[in-house]
């Protein structure tokens, strides 16, 4: 293949990972993952004639305020692939299956933490792909807000979130690119998920099992959606 004729991106992901205590399948699941997803992610992109100049990843973990306190929410810096290898590795090794109580837990806010991700401006096709694990509802936004540690400058429902992903009502999201953003949901068939996927641009839903851990899901079928949507192929 000649290389010089791939189309080039630079494309930032962001994992949010529900971690609280049924989430252990899809947690092995991604530590493994990790050694090899710069090279899957390449071979993936080659394949549909496209060429990854620029490489970063990010963790933003998720629980529940209400029982879970300054671990509720945790996220990385983004590191870049191939470069930070290891220290992308150690993160998501670092990764525990523990706490949230009962279901709902606070995905939501991790999305709006996603979305204003301290995002690449390099290269003239930018994609900021969030790619989002659970195998629960989630709260209402605000819902936590009283709890220690809740994020400030939230918005206060699905429709001002869907605003914000349209670029529309920033809530702290400055160098996000909605033209560039893609959004890919691996969860239940329920509230907010299935809300989001019908109403949201650019949105790829991957229905799971509810409480399941999302045992159920393959990495290779997740970096093959993840590429599929850097060219913005519907699932």
């Amino acid at each position: 293949m000649d290389l010089r004729r791939l189309k080039k991106y630079c494309v930032d992901i962001v994992f949010c990972i529900d971690t609280t205590g049924s989430m252990s399948p899809i947690i092995r699941s991604v530590k493994k993952y990790a050694v090899d997803f710069y090279d899957k992610v390449h071979f993936e992109m080659e394949l549909q004639g496209k060429q990854v100049d620029l490489l970063r990843v990010k963790v933003i973990s998720f629980r529940d305020f209400a029982c879970d306190g300054e671990e509720a929410l945790k996220q990385s810096d983004f590191f870049v692939l191939d470069e930070q290898k290891t220290e992308f590795e150690d993160y998501v090794n670092g990764l525990r299956a523990s706490g949230g109580g009962d279901e709902p837990e606070n995905a939501l806010e991790a999305l709006v933490e996603a979305i204003r991700s301290d995002w690449t401006f390099e290269g003239a096709k930018k994609r900021q792909i969030i790619v989002l694990f659970t195998d629960a509802s989630s709260l209402p936004l605000l819902e936590r807000e009283r709890t220690a540690g809740y994020p400030a400058d939230m918005p206060q429902n699905i429709d001002e979130l869907n605003a914000m992903w349209m670029g529309a009502a920033p809530f702290g999201a400055s160098s996000y690119d909605p033209e560039a953003g893609r959004l890919i949901i691996m969860a239940p068939n329920v509230e907010p998920w299935n809300q989001i996927a019908s109403t949201f641009e650019r949105c790829w839903f991957k229905k799971v099992e509810d409480g399941t851990g999302l045992e159920d899901v393959n990495m290779d079928d997740v970096v093959n959606l993840i590429v599929k949507s850097i060219g913005g192929s519907q699932m």
